[in-house]
């Protein structure tokens, strides 16, 4: 029993890093791109910017969480087939739709700043991914 919280503590902790490193992944696209490439398209600008950022945080974590988090044989022969991934994208468009929903409500209903807002829903949206992807894709 203590080798089983020992290794799922590490993978929690590889987790935490692959997911901090996916959130300035995705979050410095959301900048970039609401900045740069949806400057001009004024609110909705912002959740096109927040869906491009959240997709190359997804591809990101999946190529990682493949190589540093899910270490064990089964898991990652598991997590290398197409059921897999759709899986993996199934849960980060859920992670998307939760990311979009707390924009809204954050920066649209309660006036924060969109980048202070995205930081609060990247926390809730982390451990809904990391729970999702550990019992139906990596269990």
């Amino acid at each position: 029993m203590k080798e089983r919280i020992r290794v799922l503590a590490g993978e929690i902790l590889r987790y935490l890093a692959v997911g901090g490193t996916a959130f300035l992944v995705d979050a410095g696209t959301l900048y970039l791109s609401r900045r740069f490439l949806f400057a001009d398209w004024g609110e909705t600008g912002l959740y096109w910017a927040t869906a491009l950022g959240f997709l190359a945080g997804l591809v990101y974590n999946y190529v990682l969480s493949l190589a540093f988090v899910f270490l064990d044989a089964k898991q990652r022969r598991k997590g290398r087939s197409l059921g897999a991934f759709l899986g993996f994208a199934v849960i980060g468009l859920v992670g998307l739709g939760l990311t979009e929903l707390g924009m809204y409500a954050g920066v649209d209903l309660l006036g924060l700043h969109y980048m202070l807002v995205k930081v609060c829903v990247a926390a809730l949206v982390l451990a809904w991914n990391y729970l999702g992807r550990k019992f139906f894709i990596f269990r």
